[in-house]
């Protein structure tokens, strides 16, 4: 059986995504929790496989738990959210997996399993957007050096101190970056070089 642990703020949410759950074999439903800090405070008891976690929720949210709980447990996210700032953060805190509350119960079901196994699932329209980056350019050592500081969360001036370079050196390998990928923003640039395989995330 597959432990699966449903974290959301809205009880109709978790009451729909139950049924869905507990219509499938081999699925079962331990435990449910409205926020990400509730959630943190009970998964040690619970002891689940996998966890369905909302993004967006009061008193604590998803990216936030799952930072707390760690890369011992496999979290999905699930949320309406599909942008990528929201993803980005998902990523880099951890997560197994981002799906959409769209998702059918076959699919649902397909996901929570694919995460017990160790895998990473997306939803679809997510893995297509990533899949249109798959062509991976070649980085210098010094522009995936870059690149990984800003992964970690570092400023421009931060990485130049750590890097011994000027800030406006730092931007001009941002700047070639962005070109090589293809995006306009940090954000993007480290969510492309996550899914590329040219950055690994810190754990």
């Amino acid at each position: 059986m597959v432990r699966v642990m449903i974290v959301d703020d809205h009880p109709v949410v978790r009451e729909g995504l139950r049924g869905m759950l507990l219509a499938e074999p081999g699925i079962e439903v331990v435990g449910e929790a409205g926020s990400g800090d509730e959630a943190v405070a009970v998964v040690s008891r619970l002891r689940p496989d996998v966890i369905l976690m909302d993004l967006r929720m009061p008193g604590g949210d998803g990216v936030g738990a799952i930072s707390r709980l760690g890369p011992g447990h496999r979290v999905i996210v699930l949320t309406t959210y599909e942008d990528d700032g929201e993803i980005l953060r998902a990523v880099l805190a951890g997560a197994a997996g981002y799906l959409l509350k769209d998702v059918s119960r076959a699919e649902l079901a397909a996901a929570v399993r694919a995460a017990a196994r160790g895998e990473t699932v997306w939803s679809p329209s997510v893995a297509a957007r990533l899949a249109a980056r798959r062509e991976t350019p070649v980085l210098s050592a010094r522009e995936r050096e870059v690149l990984e500081l800003v992964a970690e969360g570092l400023t421009n001036p931060e990485i130049g101190r750590r890097l011994y370079i000027g800030e406006a050196t730092v931007k001009t390998y941002l700047l070639r970056v962005f070109g090589k990928l293809g995006v306009s923003d940090r954000t993007s640039a480290v969510l492309a070089a996550l899914d590329l395989g040219l950055v690994w995330r810190r754990t």
